[in-house]
């Protein structure tokens, strides 16, 4: 028996998998040059990065749970196949095989590049905004449980703790034996303190894209140190050469004054209060809060399943470029309709 209809007949042209592939795919030329140094150079061939990373989009797409369900999708699913480059014939990956090698992809920070390389097509398209931004962040919880937390075998000594003036903390005196890198937490006081990390996004606000993306371990002053870490990494020294003046807005809880005052220092307007109802900044914040609704709602971002901060904060950048992805289908008019 022979088919001679193609694979690529087999998606229909308005399929918004297609205009996420195009972006994708100019993106991954931009990263040609590092993802060829992810290659394996000694024992069995390895995967393809550039195949390992569409595959991971699949999985935040389209909520796939684990790398199994993946693996298995791949094998009779046409429209992952296409999207990955998997022929009709090859052979689908080893589950074991598949998250060995993404380890190689956390280890070049490759979401980050991905990220970076979506955000260039947007510029190209005059989609960001360079001088005013929102910031805000989110509880992830981790893949542990609350039972996991144990006494530390050597707590630091009183007066030498995490807190103001050396007082220990929780995290001082508990950690996890799943994942030491997890925290028991609770952004509100009514709330029951859960294993968790927190992630933090840097938004233009033109059109909502997220241009910096962070995960951290839980604490007080994540929100607003790591805020502080984005905004450097994406503004830079833009306030020298802009003629407008920067802004950053923000909610209520960055209302600090070692915050403003860092702020102030890199020449930021910031824009930090309890807004008014129908306000811009009311706006923005909604804007950014719906980025961290849709990378949970039935998403992998719910309860992240890797453990360890360097593995979160990958995948947790890894998210925020999906989302870039399917927003700028929206915001870019498709040429072939």
């Amino acid at each position: 028996m022979y088919s001679y209809v193609g694979m690529e007949r087999r998606i229909r042209a308005d399929h918004p998998l297609r205009r996420i592939r195009g972006f994708v795919d100019e993106a991954l030329k931009l990263l040609d040059r590092s993802l060829s140094q992810m290659y394996a150079t000694k024992g069995r061939p390895s995967i393809a990065p550039e195949r390992l990373l569409r595959a991971q989009l699949l999985m935040v797409l389209y909520s796939i749970r684990s790398e199994r369900q993946l693996m298995e999708q791949l094998d009779y699913n046409l429209l992952f196949r296409w999207f990955v480059g998997l022929e009709m014939d090859d052979a689908v990956w080893d589950v074991t095989v598949f998250t060995k090698n993404r380890e190689r992809l956390i280890a070049g920070e490759a979401s980050q590049q991905l990220l970076v390389a979506v955000l260039e097509q947007a510029r190209e398209h005059d989609l960001l905004s360079e001088e005013h931004f929102t910031v805000d962040g989110t509880l992830i919880q981790a893949w542990a449980s609350a039972q996991s937390f144990k006494a530390k075998k050597d707590p630091p000594p009183p007066g030498c703790g995490s807190g103001k003036k050396g007082v220990l903390l929780l995290r001082d005196k508990v950690e996890s034996t799943t994942d030491r890198d997890a925290r028991l937490y609770k952004k509100a006081l009514p709330d029951k303190a859960v294993p968790s990390y927190q992630g933090h996004a840097l938004m233009e606000n033109r059109n909502g894209l997220i241009v910096a993306a962070q995960a951290s371990q839980s604490s007080n002053a994540a929100e607003r140190h790591e805020a502080l870490k984005m905004l450097d990494r994406v503004v830079g020294d833009k306030w020298k050469r802009l003629d407008k003046r920067i802004t950053l807005g923000a909610d209520a809880s960055y209302q600090e004054k070692e915050f403003i005052e860092a702020l102030r220092e890199r020449k930021v307007a910031p824009h930090i209060h309890e807004y008014l109802k129908g306000s811009n900044l009311e706006k923005n914040c909604k804007l950014i809060e719906r980025t961290f609704g849709w990378n949970k709602s039935n998403r992998a971002l719910r309860q992240v399943k890797l453990r360890g901060l360097q593995r979160v904060d990958w995948f947790y950048r890894l998210t925020m470029a999906a989302y870039n992805l399917t927003r700028m289908c929206r915001l870019i008019p498709n040429p072939a309709l």
